[in-house]
Parts: C-alpha cells; structure tokens; sequence
C-alpha cells in the first residue's frame, strides 16, 4: 500500500473519532485527542501525530493576543472585551479569563506525552513490522513540539507544571513539580537531547517523502505540513539564548545560515536579508502560504477545512471581523521617529507601512496579515494566514544578541545594519564562522545582492552600536537589538518574551516599562506594576 493511501485512511481513523469531519479541522481544547487504544495500527501512527498538529493551530496565536496586548504596540478599541482590557491593564486577578487561561498550551503537552507513551507500547507488540524510520522521526518530532510548547508557557507565565506522564486531562496537576523559566529552559533541552527511550529531538522527516513522492521538490499541501513541527537547530539555539549558552547559539544559527546561503547564488534564497526583501517584505503574511524566503517553521492553516485562527477578527475591521486591537499612537511614530529609528535619506520605513494603515473610516488598523489594499485573502473571513514559529529574521536577531554577550560587537552590528556583506563587499570574510556566502561574491558564483543586514535591506541608517570601550557595551548593544525588534516583528508575540529575557538578563525590567508604559495614559501605574513583576502573566495551574 502507498503511504499516500496509509495517510488517507488515517485520516479517516481520526475524523472518526469526531461526530463530523470538520471537527477534525476545529478540535476543542476540552477534548482528549486519544483513547486507550488509538495506536492500533501503523496507518494511526501518523494519523496520531497530525491530531497533535490539529492542537499546534489551535494556539499558534494565543501568544501574540497575551503578549502583544500589554506590549509596545497595541490599544483596546471600542470592541474590546473585558477579558482583553484586563490584559492590557496588567491585572492581577485574571482568574477566569479565557484569553489568560493556559489550558490550551497544557492539551498539546497532554496529547503529546499520550502519543509517546501509545507508540512506545505499540513498538513493543510491533517491533518486526515497524518503519523504524518512521517511528524514531515522529517521537522526536513530539519531542520537539512539547519542548517548544513548555518554552512558549514559561515566557508568557514564568513558570509551568512540568509532567511526562501521560493524562486525561488536568485534572490533578498537584503532584507535579512547578518549574520556574530557568528550569523549564534546562528541562526542554534535556528532553531533547536525552529523548526517551534513546530518540532525541533531531530526527527531521518530510511528509512529501513519505505521502506523495511524485511532489519532491514541488510546492503542494505535503509540503507545508513540513513546517509545522519546530525546526530543531531553531528551538535549541532559542533555548541555548535563554540559558547564556552563547557560542552553542552562534554554532547552530551559523551552520544553517551557511548552508543555506551556500546552497544558492540566487538573490531570493532563503534567510538572506538583502534590497530584494524591501518590496517582498508584505509578502511574509500575505501570501497563501508560507514565505518560503522568511519561513523556517510555521502553523499554517486552510479556511476550507474549518482551520482556522482568530487574527483577522481582532485587527481587521471588515466584517465578521471583529477590530478589537489597534495600533497606538506611541506605537505607529516610533516607525517614523528619526530618534528612535534612524532612516537615513528614506521618509519612511517600508515595515510600518506594512503593518498598519488607515482603512476607509479612518480608524487605524494592524494590516500586515491581510493589508487594506491588495489582500491575498479577497474575503475577509478568510482567518487563514499562517503564524511564523520561526523566521528568516528572527535567526538573525538571535544571532546578533549572542555574538554581543561574546564580545564580538562589530559582527552583532553588521547583522542588525548593513549585514556581512556590507562590511566585506568583495568577499573574503575572516569573521570566525561566517561563510563568503554571506556575500556578493560566494564560493560558488556571484549574487547581485549580498546579506544586507536588519536595516540594510530596508536602505535605513545604522543603529548605534557600541564596543568595548564602554563599560555598559554589551546592555546598550542589547536594547538596540530590542528597539529594532519593536519595527520587526509587531503582533507576532516575538518582542516581549525578547524584553524579558534581556531585563532578566542584567535584572532591570525598566527595560520592558520603558517601552511598554508610554502608550498608556496612567504610564506610571503600568510602570509599577511591571517593576513588580508584572511582566509574567500569575496563573495558578494546579487550581
């Protein structure tokens, strides 16, 4: 039997578990994903793995509605429920509060320890007729996404309630350890470097392989599925970042990068920051699928099969779309701010007119996943557009910050201004771990346009960055990195949990109030509640 045949009667194993077929598509998070004998047959063995997916799309966006609310950027509107202005007002008492709530985060680790332990025992019963292969590639790609779950629960809450027994449900969480972010961080690499049952969190597969090889190499809908588990090399140098590994960050980053960027001459290859991305830079979101220049892993999403998220119906304001967040005043002129972002001899930077505008009633909107003009997406219940776990820009923006906890602040700067090639136009690169392929002219052929930095690729001037001179050299070269990540990355819950790793850093959670508290009226108020710690969001797992 084909693996495309296999995978179609998985599917059809799963949606019967369902009372309907699109339920497979919208899985409530109050449901159990297996019972006690769902691995009964190698088909279920991936049918398993792409129900823990079904719960990966349920919470690709919860991050970005926690975090991006009470962050640099966004303001309630007049549409903005309790539960979202409570987040935004920093309270306390968020008991209750279904945006606040982790359970969802907590169903992904539930179904992720049940479909380990269901395939280990099957392996028991089915060790000479199991694709080895197959088998070792899912476990370590569970591993993977319950790894990178645990991370995202810590920095939103700092701590969470580590358990790898597998569960019902929450139910009786108090024999279990509460982990605070340190140990979590710790946790999750020893889970993937250890594995279970001697699989560790490497093995990568490609579903194109195994369900449709005539697509190899093809743009299809087995491709994409790809994307969804976390890229290893990614996770682990986020949580090397996290754990002051700083030369394991730059290894893993540099090796990928280089590989990629070796492995084409072309001007569009992938993660390579240079003038082409100016005018493609839109095409991040609004495309129906994943960048294929920024994308390294992504939740994504088909509206016609019920998979959907909720971002268009908290920024756009078309119906049945909700417009419950908008951008600050504070927010928008920082793209604008001469002080705050240098542009050189450009009026303006390509990025925030990406991600907002004024639509036709002149309310400003968040437009960078579906722009006013122009939309892929013609319908506007088209909640479809997929949620970048990494991308292209965000290795960059690690890579920065660890080279400058290193002492190399002139290869921090280049990556966050005018890139490597800017600072070696003609090739010959002598920076340790970097590659000629970071330029025009490669070890393999010449390009047009070379690595062009952060703010290369957009022609805006440099930040300043400072050497060692300085005796505050590495904090005031990390808060550059973090002011450039609030033009970046806006409404992708990337840029808080960066604040609060660089104050925990040097323990000065000014660093978040500075930039958070000027877009409320009371400033002060927020600003004491951060300094108290306010920065996680309190929630009581174990209740």
């Amino acid at each position: 039997m084909t693996m495309k045949k296999i995978l179609k009667i998985a599917l059809l194993c799963i949606m019967a578990t369902f009372t309907a077929c699109d339920d497979f598509f919208n899985v409530q998070t109050d449901n159990v994903l297996d019972n006690k004998n769902y691995i009964a047959a190698d088909n279920e063995m991936y049918a398993g793995y792409i129900g823990i997916m079904t719960k990966m799309q349920i919470i690709g966006d919860k991050i970005i509605y926690i975090t991006d609310t009470r962050g640099e950027l966004l303001e309630p509107t007049a549409n903005t429920p309790g539960e979202l202005r409570s987040l935004y007002n920093y309270d306390t008492d968020l008991y209750g509060n279904s945006y606040a709530d982790p359970a969802e985060y907590y169903d992904v680790i539930i179904a992720c320890n049940d479909y380990i332990d269901k395939m280990i025992a099957y392996r028991a019963k089915h060790s000479a007729s199991i694709d080895v292969n197959h088998f070792n590639a899912l476990i370590s790609s569970t591993l993977r996404v319950k790894a990178w779950v645990y991370l995202t629960i810590g920095k939103i809450y700092g701590e969470a309630v580590w358990f790898d027994d597998p569960l019902v449900g929450l139910k009786d969480l108090s024999k279990y350890e509460v982990k605070n972010l340190d140990a979590i961080v710790r946790s999750c690499k020893q889970l993937l470097d250890e594995g279970v049952y001697g699989i560790g969190g490497t093995l990568s597969f490609s579903w194109v392989e195994w369900v449709d090889p005539t697509m190899v190499g093809k743009d299809g809908t087995y491709r994409y599925w790809d994307y969804m588990t976390p890229e290893y090399f990614a996770l682990y140098a986020e949580l090397c970042l996290w754990n002051g590994e700083y030369q394991k960050t730059c290894d893993l980053i540099l090796e990928n990068l280089n590989a990629k960027f070796g492995s084409s001459t072309k001007d569009e290859t992938s993660w390579l920051r240079n003038a082409t991305l100016d005018g493609n830079y839109k095409t991040i979101w609004n495309n129906s699928s994943p960048y294929p220049r920024e994308v390294v892993s992504a939740i994504i999403y088909d509206y016609s099969k019920n998979q959907t998220n909720r971002l268009l119906h908290h920024f756009d304001t078309e119906s049945p779309n909700q417009y419950l967040l908008a951008p600050s005043e504070v927010g928008r002129t920082r793209f604008s701010d001469v002080t705050f972002n240098p542009l050189g001899g450009k009026s303006s930077d390509t990025r925030g007119g990406v991600t907002f505008a004024k639509n036709s009633a002149g309310d400003w909107v968040i437009q960078k996943f579906r722009p006013l003009k122009d939309a892929k997406r013609t319908k506007p219940y088209m909640d479809d557009v997929q949620i970048y776990i990494y991308r292209g820009s965000e290795l960059h923006f690690m890579l920065a910050e660890a080279l400058n906890q290193l002492g190399r602040y002139t290869e921090a700067a280049a990556i966050i201004n005018q890139g490597v090639g800017g600072a070696f136009p003609a090739g010959n690169v002598n920076w340790p771990g970097f590659t000629n392929d970071w330029t025009r002219v490669t070890n393999s052929g010449t390009r047009t346009y070379p690595n062009a930095g952060i703010r290369g690729t957009f022609s805006l001037a440099n930040r300043t960055f400072f050497d060692a001179t300085d005796p505050e050299v590495k904090k005031k070269n990390d808060l550059a990195m973090m002011d450039e990540m609030l033009l970046e990355f806006p409404c992708e819950g990337k840029i808080y949990p960066a604040l609060i790793r660089v104050a925990k850093r040097y323990n000065d959670y000014s660093i978040i109030a500075d930039r958070v508290c000027p877009k409320y009226a009371d400033p002060e108020a927020i600003r004491t509640k951060i300094l108290a710690g306010g920065y996680f969001i309190k929630w009581d797992a174990k209740k």
